[in-house]
């Protein structure tokens, strides 16, 4: 059998680039598994169903290595367990040298390894960048003033008088919240940071 296994990182990346290569390699559309999750570890549906699925013999395409997973010890063992354990093939399309139906002669073996560690590296390496990038992004955002999250609700017009007589210590804060008509937790966060 020949099966696919396409994943982007979240719901709103499309994968069509990654269907048509499977396409364009026959792969029945019935075979075809896709995720949409993080490639941070292999905890996915739908590539766990494709693991249970795959028989020695069988041939699995993937677009790139980067689209089975970014983290570079866990490629290198669901690919033994691929390989070895389960005895399927697996084809990286956009990498000739990792295609496990050529090759299988000691050399072969060898160079295919090598080609996976350093893909692995560059794959799980992409992934702290990208993570570094986006944390960069969002510190220069705060920087400028960016808020981020629901911006919060306005206060209702006796909450100062209500707060001001809680500070006193005339109500308590439950009483306070009531008046208000806000949940306690929320009358509490919003009087640490209100003047």
């Amino acid at each position: 059998m020949v099966y696919g296994y396409v994943r982007v990182s979240s719901t709103d990346q499309n994968e069509e680039r990654q269907l048509i290569a499977l396409r364009e390699k026959e792969v029945p559309r019935k075979n075809i598994y896709l995720d949409k999750q993080s490639g941070k570890d292999f905890n996915r549906p739908h590539y766990k169903r494709l693991v249970r699925r795959l028989q020695r013999g069988d041939l699995l395409y993937i677009l790139s290595i980067d689209r089975l997973g970014r983290n570079y010890e866990e490629i290198q063992n669901q690919w033994r367990v691929l390989t070895k354990e389960i005895g399927a093939d697996i084809c990286v399309i956009d990498m000739p040298l990792l295609d496990t139906r050529q090759g299988k002669d000691l050399m072969g073996t060898f160079i295919a390894d090598l080609v996976l560690q350093i893909l692995s590296f560059v794959a799980q390496s992409e992934r702290e960048n990208i993570k570094k990038r986006q944390a960069e992004g969002i510190a220069a955002a705060k920087a400028r003033g960016v808020r981020f999250g629901r911006p919060p609700k306005p206060l209702p017009e006796n909450y100062r008088a209500a707060c001001q007589r809680w500070r006193a210590g005339e109500i308590t804060g439950t009483a306070a919240a009531r008046e208000c008509g806000m949940p306690l937790a929320t009358f509490l966060y919003r009087a640490e940071r209100e003047p």
